[in-house]
Parts: C-alpha cells; sequence; structure tokens
C-alpha cells in the first residue's frame, strides 16, 4: 500500500526549516539567533575575509557559495538550464572583501533566499526533483552555517 504525505504538511515544514536555517529561529534544530542571516549580522568584513585554518574558505566565500548553489538550482528550476558549473570558482576567486563588497554579499544572499523561498511557494507540484531540491537547499545550507558558526569560534576567541 502506497501512503503519501500530505502537500500542506511537507510544505509547512520545508518553509520553517528553511526560515530557521536563514532567518529566524523556531527551535527545530538550531539555538536561538544562529540562523545565517542572524549569525552574518555579527561578521565584520575583516573577519568574513580571514581564511580559516589551513585549508579552509574564507567566511566570505562560504556565503558566496551558498548564494551560489542556491542561484544554480533557481537557473535549473526556472530555465531548465543544466549547463555544466564551475563549482569550484567561488572557492578559488573569493577570499577578502571590503565592506561594501562584504554588505553587498549578503545582500546577494538575502536576494536569492527570496526568490527561492518564492519559488517554493508557487510551486505547483511537488515530486523527486522539487522535494530533492529544497531539501538540499536546507541541508547544504546547514552544513555551512556550522563551517562558518564554528570558524567564529576560533576567530571570535
Amino acid at each position: 500500500m502506497t501512503q503519501s504525505i500530505a502537500h500542506e504538511d511537507f510544505f509547512n515544514n520545508l518553509m520553517a526549516l528553511l526560515d530557521e536555517t536563514f532567518d529566524n529561529t523556531h527551535g527545530i534544530y538550531l539555538d536561538k539567533d544562529t540562523s545565517l542571516f542572524r549569525t552574518l549580522e555579527t561578521v565584520s568584513a575583516e573577519e568574513a575575509s580571514i581564511p580559516v585554518g589551513g585549508k579552509c574558505a574564507s567566511l566570505a566565500a562560504q556565503v558566496a557559495h551558498v548564494t551560489f548553489y542556491m542561484e544554480v538550482l533557481e537557473r535549473y528550476v526556472v530555465h531548465h538550464d543544466s549547463s555544466r558549473v564551475d563549482w569550484g570558482e567561488v572557492w578559488r576567486t573569493v577570499e577578502k572583501v571590503t565592506p561594501e563588497e562584504w554588505i553587498a554579499s549578503k545582500n546577494k544572499l538575502q536576494a536569492a533566499y527570496q526568490r527561492i523561498s518564492n519559488l517554493f511557494r508557487e510551486n505547483p507540484v511537488w515530486n523527486d526533483d522539487s522535494i530533492g531540491g529544497s531539501l538540499a537547499i536546507v541541508v547544504h545550507t546547514a552544513y555551512h552555517l556550522g563551517e562558518i558558526r564554528q570558524a567564529l569560534c576560533v576567530l571570535k576567541k
């Protein structure tokens, strides 16, 4: 017997997870005020420019990578663009940022998040691709949020 999940149940949980990951913690899996946007509010451009550890990228690169990931998903969903993507470009090119560049990078991340959220809200059909893609955004961003928060523990000692 096949069981299905009600669209509304999946959607409401997805949006709560997205909101928690990016903006407002609800206590699902993050501590209060530890979402990505809240965390980045505490990071200066100087801190964002410091490579963490011997082989790790800067926090600015982490943010640029999360934004890039969402933009790739958006191009795939909206424009059916499955062209080859250079996943390493951000890691090779984003290092130090000026205060203006850091603000612009955070704004670009917020804009990408808003577009992805709207894309999910307007999605009429949830199938393997859309469910997988939406959950990948949550999981991928949560991973990088963990890296950013861990790096901040080291940087702010």
